[in-house]
């Protein structure tokens, strides 16, 4: 059996589910459809199902079958390390991004970010604020430090785009994992600046530090959500020993 078919069952079946044409509440086809459909063996079928449910998408029922649970207040999945724009992607979301600020900055002017990455106070520093808007309304404001020495032709151009994609593809980097913490925290005069209306003048933020595979920090980051607007919701599935079985 490819072991490919059940994740590409898994795929089309989440980006319907993405795109509401299958909504919260709704039934997906039975196991019989699904193999008929896709011309495959129930127990690939049940492989992708149970990946729908182990990632949030469904719910498997008895008597039931599989009830689609996922809701777009889900749009912003802390607990994931994912990038803006392939959340944009996966989405389809109306968003373009602009870049706020680009400069090569000194750790030991940032004490919290020297001390988060564990390099010395005259380690060179690529600082990027990049604001994310929809119809020119500004919802998300990401300033971003990352080590010069890893990424020396780290652009402008590139952070206008995807700097995970170039870490990935273009160094051959790999992005492994990632520490967060949220607060709720007053907006600065700067902030109020390009959020313009902010009611309350509050900002959902969301710290981390980035690490690669080789445990190395190499990014530490401060995302700020307009508080008004942004729910930041995780998925969540307790795991038993009946589960486990």
């Amino acid at each position: 059996m490819n072991s490919n078919k059940y994740r590409k069952i898994y795929q089309e079946l989440s980006g319907k589910i993405l795109n509401e044409e299958f909504k919260q509440g709704d039934q997906l086809p039975s196991e019989n459809l699904l193999v008929k459909k896709y011309g495959v063996s129930r127990e690939t079928v049940r492989k992708a199902l149970s990946l729908l449910q182990t990632n949030g998408f469904i719910q498997k029922l008895k008597g039931k079958g599989s009830v689609v649970i996922y809701s777009q207040s889900m749009n912003f999945p802390v607990s994931q390390l994912i990038s803006f724009e392939e959340i944009k992607r996966s989405l389809n979301m109306d968003y373009n991004t602009v870049v706020e600020a680009f400069e090569v900055v000194e750790a030991g002017d940032y004490p919290k970010v020297q001390e988060a990455l564990k390099v010395t106070a005259n380690t060179e520093l690529f600082r990027v604020v990049r604001s994310r808007r929809t119809h020119d309304k500004v919802n998300i404001i990401d300033c971003d430090f990352f080590i010069k020495e890893m990424m020396p032709a780290l652009s402008k151009e590139i952070a206008s785009h995807s700097i995970y994609q170039y870490i990935e593809q273009r160094l051959g980097l790999n992005i492994s994992y990632s520490n967060k913490a949220i607060t709720f925290e007053p907006m600065s005069d700067y902030e109020l600046e390009l959020f313009q209306e902010a009611t309350p003048p509050y900002a959902a933020v969301v710290r981390s530090v980035v690490y690669l595979s080789n445990a190395t920090p190499f990014q530490y980051n401060e995302s700020k959500h307009r508080a008004s607007e942004f729910k930041f919701v995780d998925f969540s599935r307790r795991i038993t020993d009946k589960t486990k079985a």
